[in-house]
């Protein structure tokens, strides 16, 4: 990648104004103990997401609480995942999960969640999927160009989030040990990936010190 590049980045120099904290899918449903899609690793992502949360409110960024949303009609009943990539058994209780008003459907409470912050509910992995959410329009409307992709899993919606913020001309970042999945192949597979030809992948501690004030 170096050698294609010419460097080990493909970004330089972030305006924190002009910039987003993503964190995806940080619910109870994928993070508590007994989540119906628990994600063990995500629990440990939690200290380094809040650390990130108060950098971005420290230099005046964009902080944006994805939460996935479904239900049992209509477009956030998502028949396409939920009728072929689901045994028929577990895929009302799949949905259910994600109800608005359920648990499941709760941020994780160990969460810096402010409550003047922007949450966004989508019905695809990607939050910038046509239809998903109404993230893209926002971000433009706040006039961000740079967009740091944290949540669970890494290889699902956060990759799918962050890819598709690239295809929409976002710089887009992955913050490695702000990502969780359900293996170490899985989460460094997609980030391999990801790094190779959609944006760069920075650690929380690369990330704070590329985004704090001077």
């Amino acid at each position: 990648m170096v050698e294609r590049r010419g460097r080990s980045h493909a970004f330089e120099g972030y305006d924190p104004v002009s910039s987003a904290l993503i964190i995806v899918d940080m619910q109870n449903h994928f993070v508590a103990e007994g989540g119906l899609s628990e994600v063990p690793v995500a629990r440990g992502i939690v200290t380094n997401i809040n650390a990130l949360v108060e950098t971005f409110r420290a230099a005046a960024g964009t902080i944006v609480w994805i939460r996935s949303t479904m239900s049992m009609e209509g477009r956030g009943a998502w028949p396409m995942f939920f009728e072929n990539f689901i045994a028929p058994e577990k895929a009302r209780d799949a949905r259910a999960g994600l109800m608005a008003g359920t648990w499941g459907h709760e941020f994780f409470a160990e969460l810096d969640v402010g409550s003047d912050e922007l949450v966004i509910d989508k019905d695809r992995f990607s939050a910038f999927s046509p239809g998903a959410s109404n993230l893209d329009d926002t971000l433009k409307a706040r006039g961000i160009d740079t967009v740091f992709v944290t949540g669970t899993m890494t290889n699902v919606c956060c990759d799918s989030t962050a890819r598709d913020a690239m295809m929409l001309d976002y710089r887009a970042v992955m913050v490695e040990d702000a990502n969780a999945a359900r293996s170490d192949e899985a989460h460094v597979g997609a980030l391999s990936t990801f790094l190779s030809v959609f944006g760069d992948v920075l650690t929380t501690r690369e990330a704070i010190g590329v985004l704090q004030v001077k």
